[in-house]
């Protein structure tokens, strides 16, 4: 039986992931698989791949043939390379203890970089936010200042239209005194002639 590490789908529309199975090359996508040894989700950056490696690295020693996709994610893996690594060691190229070092040394390597993805993309997402924060802040500044003005104008318009009301007020005041009649003066009231006495 032709065995094939390939991929299953699961997830909803537009938001896939995956589960890394063993399946017999004849079974259909989604079908009987006989083990699952991982998951991978290309949805998040870098992609999450969740991987029981000593099983990938069984599977393969024994024949099974990954699709393409499966063979970029067990390469990124290292599981290939340390399938290289123990061909090494069989061969007497080197022993399994420098086998061990390179393969440790790949492993550092591989995490620091992973390490700068996930920093450059922190990083980032600051930035983006800093600058969203900016340009909130002068939106924030620019309604507040046509507010203000709005405010002032408003003041400086009840402010004139109470002045006119005021000079209305003492215009009418004034046309009012000036058509009233003229209170008459007050009459003299005639004074006794002081009677002269007789000469």
């Amino acid at each position: 039986m032709a065995t094939k590490i390939r991929l299953q789908r699961f997830g909803r529309k537009n938001y896939a992931f995956y589960q890394i199975v063993i399946a017999d090359s004849r079974a259909p996508r989604d079908g009987k698989f006989i083990e699952r040894i991982g998951s991978y989700n290309p949805n998040t950056n870098p992609a999450t791949i969740d991987l029981k490696f000593d099983r990938a690295l069984y599977w393969l020693q024994t024949g099974a043939q990954p699709t393409d996709t499966t063979r970029t994610i067990l390469s990124r893996e290292g599981v290939y390379l340390k399938k290289h690594l123990l061909g090494g060691v069989k061969k007497g190229a080197f022993d399994e203890a420098t086998a061990t070092a390179r393969f440790e040394a790949w492993l550092q390597e591989k995490k620091s970089s992973l390490q700068k993805v996930k920093d450059d993309e922190r990083e980032q997402k600051k930035a983006t936010s800093k600058a969203r924060l900016e340009a909130e802040k002068e939106v924030n500044k620019a309604k507040t200042e046509a507010l203000a003005k709005k405010r002032a104008d408003l003041a400086a318009e009840v402010a004139a239209k109470a002045k006119e009301e005021a000079d209305a007020a003492a215009t009418e005041a004034a046309a009012k005194e000036e058509t009233a009649p003229a209170p008459a003066p007050a009459e003299e009231t005639p004074k006794a002639e002081e009677s002269t006495p007789a000469e």
